[in-house]
């Protein structure tokens, strides 16, 4: 007979919680039957509203706290509990810090079957706030006005009066806010993804860190744009230093933010950025890491493990637009990397003529497949470099990886569970881990950045 579940939807209930989720939530148990509730914290009893019931576990949502955490802090946040974008921010930093490590010890535990391995702690920011170099943020209209702000939790509700958000850069704020003011002035119209009507979608801003170099890109449903001409005047009038204005049109019926087509309104393709000592071209579509002080943090320690000293050949498998690859140069004899998307090895290429890095070579392919064909040429790497997205990799890759036999494998992932998954298959396939780093590279968010040193079994 099966056990049914120990509470009911709507009822209310005086629970201690235990643990928390990899998402953020507070965990409390009733007879060993789970029970998740946001915003709360280990060693808290709150009074809690039941709102989800399944036969395995329940969701609640926070009514009444009776005993406080000392880990608790105030959400300086005034829409943190509307908005989805950060699930953290009422848990002091240091423990953040320390509860990130243990989502990284459990998934080694519990899918990679390392009890025994250590996982230093998670490396974190002196100032964790207003570290994103980037900001997508949605348009909607309310009485003929055009109004932005983030989505509220589960929904496609614009959150209205955000005029801030406090991980992100403060000029990307209030360029945000001076795009919607002048689009509104102008009589460009949101788009309505109910009737899939009107042309102004998501505002999007980008800033280099080192360079202080601002694109802008608007995201259109149609390639025309009404009014193209007083809007970019208006921009440029508020906003002398910008130093790129693209157009990105995206017509589908979709959740994806950017289209396939991009165009300049004014200024370059590309703005500039410093990681270190390498300097990158960022296009409208570029993915480059949204937080560049723990991106030094998180490459630096990639070059670490892979204890370079300029004599060995490297593969860098998901290049990108050569991030890593172009670090990882500065130290090798020679550094291939792979990449499905061909616009990002465009960039990649030219990322490396900037730097004057003449021992990169950069492909366009399944890194699955192009691994196996690079074996066939004689590619022997001594060391493969793998960041791969959360998915984490494919096991045609894993195997691809085992059988050029590189002395060291440095795994970057951005999600411990797939992580735990792929280390799993290393382990049985002749490699050991040595070291497993965390790198906080998303403050007041569940998100944890991992990298891993794995090293061939003699």
């Amino acid at each position: 007979m099966s056990k049914t579940a120990p509470v009911r939807k709507n009822e209310q209930r005086q629970l201690t919680f235990i643990d928390m989720t990899h998402e953020g939530s507070g965990v409390a148990k009733l007879d060993g039957y789970p029970i998740f509730v946001p915003n709360t914290l280990p060693g808290e009893v709150a009074d809690v509203k039941i709102i989800f019931v399944k036969k395995n576990f329940a969701i609640g949502k926070l009514s009444n706290l009776i005993e406080v955490s000392p880990n608790r802090v105030e959400p300086p946040c005034e829409v943190y509990h509307q908005c989805g974008g950060c699930q953290l921010q009422h848990l002091d930093y240091a423990s953040q810090l320390v509860m990130k490590q243990n989502q990284v010890k459990n998934v080694m535990h519990k899918v990679a079957h390392l009890p025994d391995i250590d996982v230093n702690p998670t490396i974190g920011m002196e100032h964790p706030w207003r570290y994103r170099n980037k900001v997508q943020i949605p348009v909607g209209e309310k009485n003929g006005e055009l109004i932005t702000g983030f989505y509220r939790k589960k929904s496609h509700d614009i959150i209205e009066g955000m005029e801030r958000c406090i991980i992100t850069d403060e000029v990307n704020d209030e360029m945000v806010n001076g795009v919607r003011d002048v689009a509104n002035r102008v009589g460009i119209r949101a788009y309505d993804e109910k009737i899939h009507k009107g042309t102004l979608r998501h505002i999007v801003v980008r800033r280099g860190k080192q360079t202080n170099q601002v694109m802008l890109v608007l995201v259109t449903r149609t390639k025309e744009m009404p009014y193209k001409k007083q809007f970019i005047d208006g921009i440029l009038s508020l906003y002398p230093e910008v130093n790129s204005i693209m157009q990105n049109v995206n017509g589908e019926r979709t959740n994806v933010i950017l289209g396939r087509q991009t165009f300049c309104l004014y200024g370059d393709d590309y703005i500039y950025d410093t990681i270190g000592d390498v300097k990158f071209a960022i296009s409208a579509k570029s993915f480059y890491q949204v937080n560049p002080d723990q991106t030094k943090v998180l490459y630096d320690e990639a070059l670490r493990m892979a204890q370079l000293t300029g004599s060995e050949t490297v593969i860098d498998a998901y290049c990108g637009i050569g991030t890593i690859s172009l670090f990882l140069a500065q130290q090798a004899k020679k550094v291939y990397g792979v990449e499905i998307v061909p616009e990002a090895i465009d960039d990649a290429k030219k990322n490396a003529e900037i730097n004057q890095l003449s021992n990169t070579e950069f492909v366009v392919g399944q890194a699955e497949k192009v691994m196996p064909w690079w074996t066939s040429q004689g590619l022997r790497p001594d060391v493969i470099v793998v960041d791969p997205p959360r998915k984490g990799c494919e096991e045609a890759l894993l195997e691809a990886m085992v059988t050029m036999g590189p002395e060291r494998i440095v795994y970057v992932s951005c999600n411990p569970a797939t992580l735990a998954r792929d280390l799993k298959y290393l382990t049985e396939h002749s490699y050991e881990v040595k070291e497993i780093q965390p790198v906080d590279m998303f403050p007041q968010t569940s998100h944890v950045e991992t990298i891993c040193l794995l090293t061939r079994k003699l």
